[in-house]
């Protein structure tokens, strides 16, 4: 039986390495499609409660999980890899210190996939990078065995485009890119997809594919960085930003709203323009645009400071002593997920100003190790009382579950990042940043 009547005909075994928030909804929607799936993750906590048919990530419910557990198998043991027909690779591309790709988690991986490749199997990857990763440096790796891609088995890139907690789509629903290293790697990636989400994309090759997940967030990341600077201007001219923009989408044509905010957060859009500028060095092409844009949003959290010590200024109080309860430490509203968060950077911002600084966030309860920071803080309960024992209330998250009301009431100072209160500028208690 050849690969692609495997795939057609649900007999395919499928492997799924990293079990994210990327790979996990996909190994679920594989179950759903009658698939048997095993998931890899170095994790043993992960692993455990999966096997255990219960979740680690808020928006994905266990009851999602306990519905496929009979065709479900975690397992932190690669050599498994050996019996999958289909391994799709979905794990980081973070940046390294000196903002530089770092590939270490993506090739890491292939060398793993590459002692246990046999013939005839699917290698697809989903991790956002930069173009040429797969047909050039994973496709080294893997033929260093000797097989060849294209020939002895498939090879296939097809970026990601999960949007966590997002009401009106999920992984199924999501129009899939995919590219292949040779058409006959793009027939068989297309049919595999083809089987879970709403409609795949086939494109003319994988530098293509992965070219196309950079410009999805290359162009969210440069307007985003358009309205925080227009945030900052009209800020000084006396215009509230969010009115502006409000009143702008009302033109049904021509325009798409982006938002401000304390600073860019996710997995995607603060990280993956880098890696085009990074390639682009490679051609002696510098990225003017990307390069702008990032110093744009990277300014973000320490205008967030400014405006807070202008306004604990305005008060009679300094920066160096004062309370700051930050509202929200995941990147983004009604998740759990950390990754980038700008709540990091400002609790480091407010303490090296020695200001005391805590933070309320009602899906992270405490905040873990991270690759960057290693915070030892737990969640403050919001009451009136808790509220008023602090100089400044920063919204950084615009939270659901936050009751702004309550907040408004009982904080003395507020620093709005996200127009969570919904006041006009000039209201005394509330500075917009």
């Amino acid at each position: 039986m050849t690969l692609l009547e495997k795939i057609t005909s649900r007999n395919a075994r499928i492997g799924i390495i990293g079990l994210g928030y990327v790979g996990l909804p996909l190994v679920i929607e594989f179950c759903k499609a009658g698939f048997k799936a095993t998931g890899f993750d170095l994790d043993p906590a992960k692993i455990a409660k999966l096997s255990e048919g219960k979740s680690y990530i808020k928006h994905i419910d266990a009851q999602r999980i306990a519905a496929v557990r009979s065709s479900f198998t975690p397992t932190a043991d690669f050599s498994l890899l050996r019996d999958m027909d289909c391994i799709v690779i979905c794990v980081p591309t973070p940046l390294n210190k000196y903002r530089e790709p770092d590939m270490s988690y993506v090739f890491n991986t292939t060398e793993t996939v590459a002692k246990y490749l046999r013939k005839g199997q699917l290698i697809s990857l989903e991790s956002t990078t930069y173009p040429g990763t797969t047909d050039e440096d994973m496709r080294a790796i893997l033929e260093r065995t000797g097989l060849k891609a294209g020939q002895d088995f498939h090879l296939a890139f097809s970026p990601e485009r999960e949007d966590p907690n997002n009401p009106d789509f999920s992984t199924s629903t999501i129009p899939k890119v995919v590219g292949g290293y040779t058409k006959a790697c793009l027939e068989v990636a297309k049919a595999l997809y083809d089987t879970v989400v709403v409609k795949t994309v086939p494109v003319s090759s994988t530098k293509a594919a992965e070219a196309t997940k950079l410009l999805e967030n290359i162009y969210r990341g440069v307007n985003i960085a358009l309205v925080n600077e227009l945030k900052m201007l009209f800020d000084r001219m006396g215009i509230d930003v969010w009115e502006v923009i409000n009143a702008a989408k009302t033109k049904p044509f021509g325009f798409q709203a982006f938002y401000p905010g304390p600073g860019l957060g996710g997995h995607c859009i603060p990280i993956d323009p880098f890696y085009l500028t990074w390639k682009a060095r490679e051609f002696d092409f510098s990225t003017k645009f990307i390069e702008l844009a990032g110093e744009i949003n990277t300014r973000m959290p320490y205008y967030v400071i400014e405006r807070t010590m202008e306004a604990l200024n305005a008060r009679g109080k300094s920066i160096k002593g004062a309370k700051i309860l930050i509202l929200g430490i995941a990147y983004k509203k009604n998740v759990d997920d950390m990754r980038e968060s700008p709540s990091m950077k400002l609790i480091e911002l407010y303490r090296e100003r020695d200001a005391v600084v805590d933070y309320s966030d009602p899906y992270i309860p405490s905040i873990p190790k991270l690759r960057k920071y290693n915070y030892d803080m737990k969640s403050i309960p919001l009451t009136p009382e808790s509220i008023k024992s602090y100089d400044a209330v920063v919204v950084a998250t615009d939270h659901k579950d936050f009751d702004y009301p309550l907040i408004r009431q009982h904080a003395s100072l507020i620093v709005d990042t996200r127009n969570a209160i919904g006041v006009g500028l000039g209201d005394e208690k509330v500075v917009k940043a």
